[in-house]
């Protein structure tokens, strides 16, 4: 007899339909899975028969072929057990259950327990594409697949509770969506930040505009502490952006145990040591890279002149496009990486160049050198360079709290209401068009941005980027036009105190 069974497979974060076709004929034992699968997916037949054996099925001797289609996609991993040993009870006549508009995905164990699968949420997305109207997945993933309207997704536990839902005598109910309130009670504080005031206000022009930002000082002035803290100002994921980032740790296999949805914005830190495809994304079986899951939030890359010369060159492109392309053999998949990027780097080997009380060790040559990792055109898609000074004593004694995030954060929404209001995106993604649109200078500004062009040799880039801030500087203060005080004060971030840079 014949059975076919609807499943899913995933490629980089995004879900493919998979008919599973089983064919089963009384003979001579025989268990064979094609369609391209991977060693996995092979192994699934030897699940498979464990499983029905300690589930009291009796599978009949027959020749039993397996055909995942598209045979031309290759499958991989381990979800297509479930949809396998259904179809095998379907095809032999151990289950009389119809499956149409079903769609059945999970890894079983040799007990008959399903365990959960990456790239859920893809998978339930891409089934209610399809038009089916259930899901059968493992309980693991029932609350991520249950943030899908318009689907019903059964979670599973083993499969005497699954046989026994399909034939009637005991019902699953379907899963509901689970709570996923938003809480930042544990995101680091700005009333933690003592001093430091221009730091802190290049942080909130970045959050308010959603720019690049670079902090450039010595050890222990607080660059890190700020870039920590970037997440609690800014504004609150959209359920669309929500959704979007959890598809991609979904698929990365790194959603938090009880949070089916990221409900704040994400905040990635990797290490310099970090390779070009670690944060990009890649691999023999491609997966989303560091950039991508940051995707809505902040890459934070410490030491940056530490990190390879190919690691960050490979960022230029995404942090235009808001996108990563990855292409293999077999396939070109797309990872989205719509991120703000803030760095932190010494300005020398040492750390201490222009340190106030310290004497920098360093040569002229080899400062500029240590700062000639960073390439121009990476440090011309950043738009606010900011140089941090050490802290002085009166500020660390204080005991007086600085702003909190939650003050910061209000001017933040506000800035970002007035750029919703006039071009739907914040600034940073303002395009150049609209971009001109937006930002009526006064005749002083005017003067003084000419004046900047031609001393600071700014390219078209900068250009725009200085125009860029200005406009959420000028936001942040509800004006409408730009004025000269909004120009200087978007200029003071082009110079970013590093030798041979301004």
């Amino acid at each position: 007899m014949f059975a076919q069974i609807n499943s899913l497979g995933i490629l980089g974060i995004d879900a493919y339909p998979v008919a599973v076709e089983v064919d089963f004929h009384r003979g001579l034992p025989i268990f064979e899975v094609v369609g391209l699968p991977d060693t996995t997916v092979r192994e699934s037949r030897d699940r498979v028969r464990a499983a029905m054996a300690n589930c009291s099925l009796a599978l009949p001797n027959g020749r039993i072929v397996v055909n995942l289609a598209p045979a031309d996609v290759r499958k991989i991993g381990t979800l297509y057990d479930l949809p396998i040993l259904v179809g095998v009870l379907l095809a032999a006549d151990l289950l009389s259950a119809g499956c149409d508009g079903c769609a059945f995905f999970g890894e079983l164990s040799l007990s008959g327990e399903v365990r959960p699968q990456c790239g859920a949420l893809s998978m339930v997305l891409e089934a209610k594409r399809m038009g089916l109207h259930s899901v059968f997945l493992p309980e693991a993933n029932a609350a991520e697949g249950a943030l899908v309207d318009g689907i019903d997704v059964y979670p599973v536990r083993d499969v005497p509770q699954l046989i026994a839902h399909l034939t009637g005598a005991a019902r699953i109910p379907p899963a509901r969506p689970a709570d996923t309130a938003s809480s930042l009670a544990d995101v680091p504080d700005f009333r933690d930040v003592r001093g430091q005031a221009f730091a802190r206000r290049a942080a909130e022009i970045a959050a308010a505009g959603g720019h690049n930002l670079l902090f450039v000082g010595p050890p222990g002035s607080g660059k890190s502490m700020i870039a920590a803290r970037l997440p609690g100002i800014l504004p609150p994921l959209s359920f669309e952006e929500a959704m979007e980032a959890t598809r991609v740790y979904s698929a990365a296999g790194l959603l938090p145990a009880g949070a089916p949805l990221l409900t704040h914005r994400p905040f990635r830190a990797p290490h310099h040591s970090v390779s070009p495809a670690g944060l990009t994304g890649g691999g023999s079986v491609p997966r989303p890279g560091e950039i991508s899951l940051a995707h809505h939030g902040v890459l934070f890359l410490d030491e940056l002149p530490e990190f390879s010369r190919p690691a960050l060159e490979a960022l230029r492109q995404p942090l235009e496009s808001g996108e990563i392309t990855i292409s293999r053999a077999a396939a070109r998949l797309r990872f989205p990486a719509r991120f703000m990027l803030a760095a932190a780097m010494n300005p020398c080997p040492c750390g201490w160049r222009g340190h106030p009380a310290r004497k920098c060790t360093c040569s002229p040559a080899r400062a500029a050198a240590y700062a000639a990792r960073v390439s121009g055109p990476l440090l011309d898609r950043i738009d606010l360079h900011c140089q941090v000074m050490p802290v002085d004593f009166h500020h660390l004694a204080s005991s007086a709290p600085g702003e909190s995030s939650a003050m910061v954060r209000e001017r933040v929404l506000a800035a970002r209401e007035r750029q919703r209001r006039r071009g739907g995106v914040c600034n940073a993604l303002l395009p150049s068009g609209v971009l001109r649109e937006c930002c009526s200078l006064s005749s002083d500004a005017q003067r003084l941005l000419q004046s900047a062009y031609d001393t600071l040799s700014l390219s078209a880039r900068a250009f725009d980027r200085v125009l860029r801030v200005a406009r959420t500087v000028a936001d942040l203060e509800g004006s409408e036009g730009i004025e000269r005080g909004h120009i200087a004060e978007a200029l003071q971030y082009r110079s970013s105190g590093l030798p041979g840079q301004s």
